[in-house]
């Protein structure tokens, strides 16, 4: 059955403006006013704004770490987010050393069998480069759909790159058309700080801001942006938090 939404202000990237829209097999199929609502559906929108579904592109759903899972699965997520009106994610699939990338998607995609409500994609972990890896990442892109990769900067011993992983995994991103993003924190000085940190009896909770020092993240993000210049590759920062990290990516841009 087709349905008609009518009465409400459609609001696109450019234009707001009041208008019926007409779908059919879940696809929209006309926009304009004072649509036939003979044989449809009709959803009566008045006073409401209508607008594109949102995309989520930073989510971590049932993913494991430091000794626990992420409360959300794929199932819970993807309904939380489908209600506030998101119809898209991109989750993180996380690698390990020594398995083919291929296993990790494949593992992504059982967490996600049968769960999601909503469109959902991955970005991909890289946390070595090899001949294996770069043998493998161009039928990642084509069959698996995958064009974004994130490199670790943090979590030492966890997640935790090294910059010669970065580096080639920015040169391999710009000859496959794909983007690097990163997680840019010093894992190094951080790792150092939370030790002391420990040894010291200093666990409260302020203590998680204090051994990450926006310095720790601006010297990240700096480092990751000049790698990239370098590349002649792309780069997109994930939840920079303050202005030393703002400022390099301004200097980097500029």
């Amino acid at each position: 059955m087709k349905k008609v939404i009518k009465n409400g202000t459609i609001v696109t990237a450019t234009d707001q403006f009041q208008a019926d829209i007409e779908i059919e097999n879940g696809v929209i199929s006309l926009i304009g006013e004072n649509l036939s609502t003979q044989g449809s559906e009709v959803i009566d929108a008045k006073g409401c704004y209508i607008f594109p579904g949102g995309i989520d592109p930073h989510t971590h759903l049932d993913m494991p770490f430091g000794g626990t899972v992420t409360k959300d699965d794929f199932e819970t997520g993807t309904i939380a987010a489908a209600y506030g009106g998101t119809t898209t994610i991109i989750d993180f699939c996380l690698t390990n050393k020594g398995e083919p990338l291929k296993k990790a998607i494949d593992t992504w995609h059982a967490k996600s069998k049968n769960k999601a409500v909503i469109d959902y994609g991955f970005h991909l972990m890289i946390s070595e480069v090899n001949e294996d890896v770069l043998n493998e990442l161009p039928s990642i892109i084509d069959n698996e759909g995958i064009t974004s990769f994130k490199v670790f900067m943090a979590y030492k011993n966890v997640f935790q790159a090294d910059d010669e992983t970065l580096f080639r995994t920015l040169i391999a991103a710009k000859e496959l058309g794909a983007l690097v993003m990163v997680h840019a924190e010093n894992g190094d000085v951080i790792d150092y700080l939370t030790n002391k940190a420990l040894e010291n009896g200093n666990t409260e909770p302020i203590y998680h801001a204090l051994t990450r020092p926006p310095e720790i993240e601006g010297e990240a993000t700096g480092r990751a942006a000049t790698f990239t210049g370098l590349a002649n590759s792309q780069l997109y920062v994930v939840h920079v938090s303050c202005a030393d990290a703002a400022r390099k990516i301004a200097e980097a841009r500029a």
